[in-house]
């Protein structure tokens, strides 16, 4: 039943002795060698890790940067029934907007990201204007994320990370919602629009420009298109498009070893990862450096996004076993449209794997496009404003989607 959720205030508390350990271990740190002149050609440079590690045992204050999540974000959490899985406690950031007629929105990140990347947009979401319409947002952690329970049982593939972010929207009473997903937050937006559009899910709204290659059952001209552009006797892409499938090229050859690992032996990567801070700090400092745009990242930017997997619930080993389940159970294979569901997309050049509009519009029904000239991967974090822009733009008065959510135009009457 809709508004059935017991919605239970929640601060981040990290113990002293939580702190203490880290410490302990952080001194103990050994350090690999480094060939001269390695660049990152091998992986993240031992100089930076150095510098980090320094900076996380000396000058980095957990507890401030705690106190001004707590201060920013008002967290919740709450417990939701899964199928077949029982009781997860679940962890999430709700703000509702000024606008009583705002329009609900989830917010659902990925790997390596956490809760953390709503943080700059949330009060450009909610923010009251006659210029642009206005959200009630929330963004769930994931369960395995953050302070959200992980599932105990194996079998948590997509599907079911689809069934709490909609059970958590219909819980806090918003029985019509719109979503919004980066990374893995892509494809858990895309299922929940397969199965709950176009009631309770309205529209969704991407930053992942990512699908499989046309095929000739699936798009035959458009496949033909492609086999074509591929011997190079035609190219029936633009600039932009052909520079993003030679960066796929790219990241097949280069940057997807961690996908093979996460998706086939999670569990022996865990314990380094549960263990080490400083090896869960270059297994994801390096796709926070290799996925952006050139962003300039501050260390206490980045030691706090790696505290977040430190201190997590269930440790940060929970978080890379998404992988291995939607990997085994074949679910990014294969996958259908999406349906009639209205879908937008941001374009942002830098993303590890971008591949040609026409590709995209066989994924669901496009009805929004934005492009931009620069950003990468975290769109909500690198390119706040332009992201909220584009949602602004698909949602608002003139969008393709406005007033898809019935009385909740996102404005004030």
């Amino acid at each position: 039943m809709p508004g059935t959720l017991v919605e239970k205030p929640f601060n981040i508390a990290v113990s002293d002795d939580q702190i203490d350990t880290l410490q302990q271990k952080l001194a103990l740190t050994r350090f690999p060698d480094e060939l001269d002149d390695a660049g990152r050609d091998y992986g993240v440079p031992l100089a930076d890790v150095q510098r980090l590690v320094h900076r996380w045992r000396s000058g980095y204050d957990w507890k401030e940067h705690e106190a001004k999540l707590n201060e920013e974000l008002p967290q919740f959490t709450t417990d939701i029934e899964v199928d077949g899985f029982g009781s997860l406690n679940i962890h999430y950031v709700h703000k509702r907007s000024q606008v009583e007629g705002a329009i609900p929105l989830l917010f659902v990140h990925g790997w390596p990201g956490s809760f953390l990347e709503v943080r700059k947009i949330l009060p450009l979401l909610t923010s009251s204007s006659p210029d642009h319409p206005s959200f009630h947002v929330v963004a769930l952690s994931l369960p395995g994320y953050g302070f959200s329970e992980a599932p105990k049982k194996t079998g948590f593939r997509i599907v079911h990370y689809a069934e709490v972010g909609n059970k958590l929207m219909l819980g806090l009473g918003y029985t019509e919602y719109v979503t919004q997903g980066g990374d893995l937050g892509y494809y858990i937006t895309r299922k929940m629009a397969t199965e709950y559009g176009t009631k309770p899910v309205k529209a969704w709204h991407t930053n992942t420009s990512y699908c499989q290659p046309p095929t000739l059952t699936r798009a035959p001209l458009l496949a033909l298109s492609h086999l074509i552009h591929a011997t190079s006797l035609y190219t029936a892409y633009t600039k932009a498009e052909v520079a993003g499938l030679e960066r796929n090229k790219l990241f097949e050859k280069k940057g997807r070893g961690y996908y093979l690992e996460q998706a086939t032996q999670p569990q022996t990567l865990g314990y380094s990862l549960a263990d080490s801070p400083v090896g869960l700090l270059a297994w994801i400092y390096e796709k926070l450096v290799n996925w952006t745009d050139e962003y300039p990242w501050d260390d206490d930017e980045i030691l706090t996004w790696i505290s977040v997997y430190w201190f997590s619930r269930d440790g940060p080993a929970a978080s890379s076993r998404i992988y291995y389940e939607m990997h085994n159970a074949q679910e990014l294979v294969g996958i259908p449209f999406a349906g009639p569901v209205p879908m937008g997309v941001s374009y942002f050049p830098k993303e590890p794997l971008v591949v040609p509009k026409s590709w995209m519009r066989t994924v669901g029904n496009i009805v929004f496009e934005g492009d931009h000239s620069s950003g990468g991967h975290f769109a909500a974090h690198e390119k706040p404003e332009e992201l909220v822009h584009d949602l602004r733009k698909m949602f608002g008065k003139g969008g393709a989607a406005f007033g898809v959510v019935p009385d909740k135009s996102g404005y004030s009457i």
